[in-house]
């Protein structure tokens, strides 16, 4: 048999009793078995309930268990069979329920701040078997909010700003309060706010929290910052509701509502005359009450006698008036200025006009003081003009100075030595006058910048400094000279009229109207039949060949005079020898080689060749024996080896070994002697040799060479100075004098310019046999 029960569960909650509302019904079936309800299986529909909640209130401080509600069946018939079962949030824990009679309880105290509600869920078994004989039900214990919290200013405490002089109603700031209790229950949540302190000056809405002005012409000069004390209170403020204070810090915000005010209405101070233009004179400043731009000034002057001496400036850090020299102040002069000056707010606030104008003015009274001064020139800067030719003693110009104090001290002038220090001028003490005291050289010093000193004889530490430049003017005092050392090569090939070197001229003058050169050959190089030289009127010329044919092995050099003048007054000229050398170029003109060591083993050497060259070979010789042998820290340098036995002739041995020469009898050819080039004393007519060599010197030449070679490919070989001299003159000699004495006489008409043509190793010979009287060369 089915049969249909309605489950009824009581809820008690505060003394009341309520019963669960079914919402749906769903089907359960209960077997008999174990059951402990009879023997009989019993088929029937079950119908599960939505309980409506259970309320408990928070915070219970009592000592026993809270009661919370009950749970009942209708199937428990009081016999015992039923128990009720718990479970869920906080059962066993917070809440408990007796089995036997469906009593719950709280066992702890409860905070809705915490937790507001727990779900359960109720089940009633079977005592014995534990079987369901109720579908498990889902019911809600809610948490009674009582008020125990108090309102709080979770932004607090509060800072504001507000400008001075606001309306009344002017908000300030909003405060804010909250509260933890439930605001749908009662008033325990809703808060009035109040103000504390702070009356009369602000006021608070008390439902908002807005804090407003309320008093007008509040001035931040008088006071500048109020504290305030708001309170919130729940329970819509009656009586036994919750506060919680905070404070408000409220500041005046400036304005421009105080204009600028001099403290005095009149200033005097005194300024020395010797201070500097540009100096600070004095400072002034105007008070104002306000702060920040709103005290910004703005300062000028508006009247007085020192309108150009002096302007005044803003100090922009303090706001002073700082009034400055403009004009250098003389006390002879002006003894004393007035001013009046305006100090005005920089940024005026318009709604404040009307109390009146935001400027003030002042009365300053500047006394100048007498200072001793240093005497003045009445120019700082003298400009004098002397010509390099004047004469000592010559008179340049005058400076002059005077004491500016009324004490018009005597003055005595000197000049700074140190900026004469070769003492080219003197100046007359007490009159200023300059003149030379040296001969003066445009070419050595164009400009002499001098310091004059002028000293007051009264006080002699009162010192006044001027200056003088000095320009010399040039004159015509140098010739012109070349302006390169020239190094002109002519190729044998050359043609006649062929350019071959293009001259220019330098000259140490400067005329105003430039430089004009004039090109010629001199008187005694004019007729030669070699060369000539074409002015061409732009300050250089062309040296031409005559021409062609030359041949080096006939004459290497030539030495060709030009005389230059320039356009001075007077005229000034100089002679300017022009050294051409003959070389061999190929067929384009470009050199391959010069002067004579392309043919010297085919042409004889002279005796003082000869020497010189041995002697020269000898010295790189013994040298480098020296140096083998001595001692490696031994430094040789100028040794001489002599030997200058005059004893008998070829029989005498002790002096030097004579087997290297014991075969200059035996003649190889007679050929013309080589070792000395056709002296030419003319540039176009070659002389023949003054004489014949009677021997022929073959096997010196082919040592010397032999040696020179071997020299010049070694780079160790030490270019120290060295002299062996072999200088045996004993009688019966086949190789005659050795002696390097013989070529020095006076008679000798040989030609060693070739030795320059050797190389940096016969420079020295070079200079002591080279050396042609350029008489000689263009002799006719």
């Amino acid at each position: 048999m089915t049969m249909v029960l309605v489950s009824q569960w009581e809820l008690s909650c505060c003394g009341m009793t309520l019963n669960s509302v079914p919402l749906r019904r769903v089907p359960h079936k209960i077997q008999k078995a174990g059951a402990g309800l009879g023997s009989r299986t019993h088929h029937r529909q079950r119908r599960s309930w939505v309980w409506n909640q259970f309320f408990v209130l928070e915070e219970y401080t009592g000592d026993d268990p809270l009661y919370v509600g009950k749970l009942h069946s209708d199937v428990d018939k009081g016999e015992g069979k039923v128990k009720y079962v718990l479970s869920g949030e906080g059962a066993s824990s917070i809440f408990t329920i007796d089995e036997n009679t469906g009593d719950i309880h709280a066992i702890k105290r409860l905070d809705r701040e915490e937790q507001a509600y727990y779900t359960l869920r109720a089940q009633a078994v079977d005592h014995d078997t534990s079987r369901p004989v109720e579908p498990e039900s889902e019911f809600v214990i809610k948490v009674q909010d009582i008020n125990d919290n108090e309102p709080k200013f979770l932004d607090g405490p509060y800072n504001a700003r507000v400008p001075e002089m606001s309306p009344v109603g002017t908000s300030v700031v909003q405060v804010v309060a909250t509260d933890a209790d439930d605001p749908t229950y009662g008033n325990s949540a809703r808060v009035i706010y109040s103000i504390l302190e702070g009356q009369p000056y602000f006021s608070v809405d008390p439902k908002t929290g807005v804090v407003r002005t309320a008093l007008p012409n509040m001035d931040r000069e008088a006071r500048d910052q109020y504290l305030l004390v708001i309170q919130a209170k729940d329970m819509v403020g009656q009586m036994g509701g919750l506060s919680g204070t905070t404070s408000v810090t409220v500041t005046l915000s400036d304005v421009n509502d105080n204009p600028p005010r001099f403290s005095r209405k009149s200033y005097q101070f005194s300024v020395p005359e010797s201070l500097p233009v540009a100096s600070v004179v004095a400072r002034i400043k105007a008070l104002d009450s306000d702060v920040g731009p709103n005290a910004e000034m703005e300062y000028r002057i508006i009247d007085g006698d020192g309108l150009g001496m002096f302007r005044v400036l803003v100090d922009k850090d303090t706001q002073e008036g700082l009034i400055t020299l403009q004009k250098a102040l003389d006390f002879e002069t002006k003894a004393g200025y007035s001013l009046r000056i305006e100090a005005s707010n920089k940024n005026i606030d318009p709604r404040f006009l009307s109390q009146g104008s935001f400027s003030d003015t002042a009365s300053v009274r500047l006394i100048v003081e007498n200072v001793d001064e240093a005497p003045v020139f009445s120019s700082p800067v003298s400009k004098m003009v002397v010509s390099e030719a004047a004469k000592v003693g010559t008179v340049i110009g005058t400076v002059s100075a005077n004491d500016p104090d009324a004490t018009n001290s005597p003055i005595r002038y000197s000049i700074d030595r140190n900026t004469d220090l070769e003492r080219f001028f003197n100046i007359e003490a007490t009159t200023g006058v300059i003149s030379t005291a040296k001969p003066l050289d445009r070419e050595v010093n164009a400009i002499h910048n001098i310091t004059i000193l002028a000293i007051e004889s009264l006080d002699p530490t009162q010192v006044g400094k001027g200056s003088a430049i000095i320009t010399v003017m040039d004159i015509n005092d140098n010739a012109p000279v070349f302006a390169i050392e020239y190094e002109t090569i002519l190729c044998e090939n050359a043609i006649p009229g062929q350019v071959i070197e293009t001259i220019s001229a330098v000259d140490k003058d400067e005329p105003p109207s430039g430089h004009r050169f004039v090109f010629s050959l001199t008187a005694e190089a004019a007729g030669n039949m070699n060369f000539t030289l074409r002015d061409n009127k732009d300050n250089t010329a062309s040296i031409l060949t005559k021409r062609g044919g030359f041949q080096r092995r006939k004459q290497s050099m030539y030495r060709l005079p030009v005389l230059i003048r320039d356009s001075g007054s007077p005229v000034l000229s100089s002679t300017n020898t022009l050294s051409i050398r003959v070389c061999e170029c190929d067929s384009n003109g470009d050199r391959q080689s010069c002067g004579t060591e392309a043919f010297m083993l085919s042409a004889g050497l002279s005796t003082g060749a000869l020497i010189a060259i041995l002697a020269c070979i000898l010295t790189l010789l013994g040298i480098t024996g020296a140096a083998d042998c001595d001692d490696a820290d031994r430094d040789v340098r100028e040794n001489i080896v002599r030997y200058d036995d005059e004893g008998g002739g070829e029989e005498d041995t002790e002096a030097f070994d004579m087997v290297a020469l014991r075969n200059l009898n035996v003649v190889r050819d007679n050929k013309a002697r080589r070792d000395v080039t056709p002296e030419v004393t003319a540039l176009y007519t070659p002389r023949p040799p003054p004489y014949k060599a009677a021997t022929n010197n073959g096997i010196f030449r082919e040592f010397i060479w032999d040696r020179l070679k071997e020299a010049d490919v070694d780079p160790s070989a030490p270019p120290y100075d060295s002299l062996q001299t072999y200088a045996f003159e004993g009688s019966g000699s086949v190789a005659e004098s050795l002696s390097s004495l013989e070529s020095l006489s006076t008679d000798s008409e040989h030609n060693y310019d070739y030795l320059s043509d050797w190389g940096p190793r016969f420079r020295k010979l070079a200079d002591l046999y080279g050396q042609s009287d350029s008489s000689n060369i263009f002799a006719s």
